[in-house]
Formats: C-alpha cells, structure tokens, sequence
C-alpha cells in the first residue's frame, strides 16, 4: 500500500503496476453516479445515511436484499441474519482470524490453514499474537504450454486437523495469481472442513456474485460451514470500505458484537449506492456485461504484450482464471524478483515482488523469490509500455548488467 505513494524523479514517466486499485469503468461509475445522485435528491435518505448510526450487523434492507440474490445464487436459503457488514475486507478477515486462531482458554494454539501458497498478502500481520498464526502449503506446479503455468492444491501435503486448525482459508479468484481452484478441489477442501468441523472461509472479493471477475467454468459455492466474505472495492468502490460476510448465524453475530465494539457500526454508504442497483438486477447485468469483458480485453492486450517481450527469457504467466493480475515467473532470475522491483521503481515501474504472498510455509521457496504481481487494470498504453520496460531490466538482470 505505501507503494500507492511512491514518487518519481520530475520528468520521468511512472508506470503503476503494483497495489490492487480496479479500473475506473465508465460505465459502472455512471451507474453508481446515478444511484448517488437519487440519494442526494432524497432528503430523507441522505439524512439517515450520513446523520444515523446503523445497526452493527449492518445496513437492515440491504441485508434483506443481498439474501434474496444469493439464495438464488446458492440455491440454498439464506437470511438478512446470516449476513453481516464490515468497513472493509481486512477488517472483516481481522476479525474472523483472531476469533478463530491464536491462543484459546484450554491452553491450545488454532492456525488459519491456508490450502495453497501463494495467496493474499492481506492476510499477513493480522494476528494480535506474537507469532503468525497462518501455516500454509506450497502449491504443485503444472507447466502449460504457451509460456503458462497453473497452481494445484497439493492434496498429498494439505490436511485439516481440528487440535490445531481454526479456520481453513482460500481466494477464488486468488490475489495474486488469478488462479480459481476448480470445483473438485473445492469440493474436496470443503468436505475435509466439515468432517474435522472447522469452517471454511473463502475469500470471494474478486468473484461471485460481484464484481465476478472469474473467466472460467466455476460453480458457486457455500453452505452452512462456509464463511463467504464478500467486498465492494473490485466493483469499483474502494474508497467506501465495505466488506460482507456471509455465514452461519453465530459467526454473523461475532462480527456484529466486533463491530459494535470497534466502531459502534459499519458505514452506510456503501450499502444505500448499491441497493437499488441489485434491486433493479442492474449490478449483475454491468458484472456480466461490463466488468468481466473489460478485465479480459485488458488481460490479453497484457499477456500479448509480456509473452512478446519476454520471447527470448525463461517466464512464463500464470493462467489468468480470474481477478486483474499477470503473476509472472522469473525463473532463475539472478538476485530474484525483489532485485527486479527494486530495480523497477528506480525506473518509475511499481510492481509487487512474489515472497510476499507465500506467508506460512515452513520453508523458504526458490520460486517465491521468482515472482511477481503486475497489476493490468490501468489504462492499457500504459501498462504495455510498463510491462515491455520491466520485461528489459529483468533481461539486463539476467545477463548481469546493472
């Protein structure tokens, strides 16, 4: 996040690749305009949301609202009870990994299971113990043709114990490789979860049902062990902060009483610009319309672009399933990745190393220290020029040149 702020020395170009800022859609921004502008009109709506406190679950009609959606999504019912409202993602991860990990009264220690690494690097450093309270499992490897490469879960190294287990927790999509595990390795988690009766938290801030940034076959997913935690920023709205959590009711109720605790309540704003966009279906329209077709025009003018550079240098992209990210391998990069971002930001090119979203292992990783997060949401000339001068100081890193 400090990288947001980096500057460049005056008349050099800077290329933003790194942080997880969305794109600035036009139309989806007129669309939240409009819903803005109808709840300025209304003097009685825009004196509730910024005069009144919510509740600490959170916004009560747009709880009703989102239930109705997601019972459809999921096929299975779910309640204005079993969803609460967060200030944000992390704030809601910050709550549901401190609750379910750490230290406990019995004298045992629970961790927050991470199926496969790499994953989010927001969930490093949230635990209020004095040691991390994440254990994670390196992911198998599959080389694919074209310069690409896939992430598995490794069945053979992953197990859910419950002496030792909190929670188990996955993206699908994942920041930061834009891999979405399929529905069998999903099935597979979920039910070892159950049977040990720990629950599953899936990250889906990228995913179903908005801003649905998945571009393969993947079937919804949760049930009553499943904690879904959900996230406006993706949409284009990251300067509300509003996170939703999606759960059994015990665990919605944690979230309320933290809330409560916290800071008395979540911010409305977020909840009243969206209502009427999913009571009309207008949100899932400009998901399937909108978002998903300007993410995927942008991925492949980015891949087209990191796979001409680099035809000469051993990278290759990971398959790009999901989310707005080109996660590339620099194998045997001299010096590593950390050398390239460094090397990077001298020249105004802000990417984000690899090691940092390979939190929990039990050993370093060579090929963490390979890779690297580019972000493509930006404006496309300038993330290809981004991408064709970063793609020239790892080929000068690779033949030794400073």
């Amino acid at each position: 996040m400090e990288d947001l702020s980096i500057t460049t020395p005056p008349g050099q170009a800077t290329f933003p690749l790194g942080g997880g800022n969305p794109a600035h859609i036009r139309e989806v921004q007129d669309a939240l305009r409009e819903s803005a502008q109808a709840l300025t009109d209304s003097r009685s709506r825009f004196a509730s949301m910024i005069g009144d406190y919510d509740a600490p679950q959170g916004h009560e009609k747009f709880r009703c609202v989102l239930a109705a959606e997601l019972s459809t999504l999921f096929g299975r019912p779910i309640g204005a009870e079993n969803i609460a409202i967060t200030n944000g993602s992390q704030a809601s991860f910050e709550i549901l990994f401190n609750s379910l990990a750490g230290h406990f009264d019995d004298g045992s220690w629970r961790e927050i299971a991470l199926p496969i690494a790499p994953e989010y690097v927001g969930y490093n450093d949230m635990s209020r113990q004095s040691r991390s309270i994440l254990r994670a499992s390196p992911a198998q490897i599959d080389l694919l043709a074209d310069q690409q490469f896939k992430y598995r879960i490794d069945t053979s190294a992953f197990s859910v114990n419950s002496a030792s287990t909190g929670a188990v927790c996955l993206s699908r999509p994942t920041n930061p490789s834009g891999n979405v595990i399929s529905d069998e390795e999903l099935a597979r988690v979920a039910g070892q979860c159950r049977d040990a009766g720990v629950p599953l938290i899936i990250d889906s801030a990228y995913g179903l049902p908005f801003p649905g940034m998945i571009y393969t076959e993947a079937t919804p997913f949760w049930d009553e062990n499943t904690i879904l935690c959900l996230s406006l920023s993706k949409l284009g709205l990251p300067g509300v902060r509003t996170g939703i959590v999606v759960a059994d009711t015990a665990v919605t109720q944690l979230i309320r009483n933290a809330n409560a605790i916290n800071g008395l309540a979540p911010a409305r704003t977020g909840p009243e610009l969206l209502l009427p966009l999913i009571e009309r279906r207008q949100l899932s329209d400009l998901c399937e319309r909108v978002i998903k077709p300007h993410y995927l025009a942008k991925q492949q003018r980015a891949i087209d672009t990191m796979l001409t550079a680099a035809h000469d240098l051993p990278v290759r992209i990971h398959k790009p399933d999901g989310a707005m990210f080109l996660w590339t391998w620099f194998e045997d990069l001299p010096g590593g990745t950390d050398e390239l971002y460094r090397r990077g930001v001298a020249e105004g090119i802000i990417t984000v190393p690899g090691r940092h979203f390979f939190q929990g292992l039990e050993s370093s990783w060579q090929h963490a220290r390979e890779c690297l997060r580019i972000n493509y949401a930006g404006e496309p000339d300038v993330v290809c020029e981004g991408i064709e001068r970063l793609v020239n100081i790892a080929r000068r890193q690779y033949r030794g040149a400073s």
